[in-house]
């Protein structure tokens, strides 16, 4: 059962954010993160963002992906509008760096993200948003305005107990390496983009 192991305030770039460690163990080294603005209303629909961890975009500012442009933008928002942002730590669509280094590997030779991870023997998608919902109870969240494009997300709410009150989308521009992909995600996810 996941519970609350550590809890710091953290001063960042775009504000003051109480940092929540969320693991089954103390000792766990790679547990989920949610970070709360400090001036979030825990009486109101909450401002969420379910986050997958993504090391080479937010870290490394790969441009193959959005991942770190749009962690920046939830960041800003909440920070500005109140709201927390569940870090899951769900390495590339839950299939690790390593493996994630291999299918970008496949991806130069010119597969697609998905065509990658399949080839690899791994799912197209493998995350569970099951658990961000566990957190938001943990945390006491009844009703929430989620940032997302994946619909996937939207549905993960559905018969949870927890009322989705709105849908903000979180669309970033394209570069010219990260087209392709986010064609994918909107053609084989069904991801809810406008502008590509």
């Amino acid at each position: 059962m996941l519970t609350i192991q550590a809890q710091s305030n953290i001063p960042t770039d775009f504000g003051v954010f109480t940092v929540y460690a969320f693991s089954e163990h103390e000792n766990d080294w790679n547990p989920h993160l949610v970070l709360v603005s400090e001036n979030s209303d825990f009486t109101k629909a909450m401002n969420v963002r379910f986050h997958s961890e993504c090391i080479t975009g937010e870290i490394f500012h790969s441009k193959k992906c959005e991942c770190g442009q749009q962690l920046n933008a939830a960041m800003k928002y909440m920070a500005e509008n109140g709201g927390m942002i569940v870090y899951l730590r769900q390495e590339g669509r839950n299939i690790g760096i390593i493996n994630k280094l291999k299918a970008y590997v496949l991806q130069e030779k010119g597969f697609d993200t998905v065509e990658a991870n399949l080839m690899l023997g791994l799912p197209a998608d493998g995350r569970n948003f099951n658990i961000a919902v566990e957190i938001l109870k943990i945390l006491n969240v009844k009703e929430i305005n989620l940032l997302t494009n994946n619909p996937d997300k939207l549905k993960s709410l559905e018969n949870s107990g927890i009322h989705l009150k709105s849908r903000i989308p979180l669309e970033i521009e394209s570069n010219e390496v990260n087209q392709s992909y986010l064609v994918k995600k909107k053609d084989y996810f069904g991801h809810l983009l406008q502008k590509v």
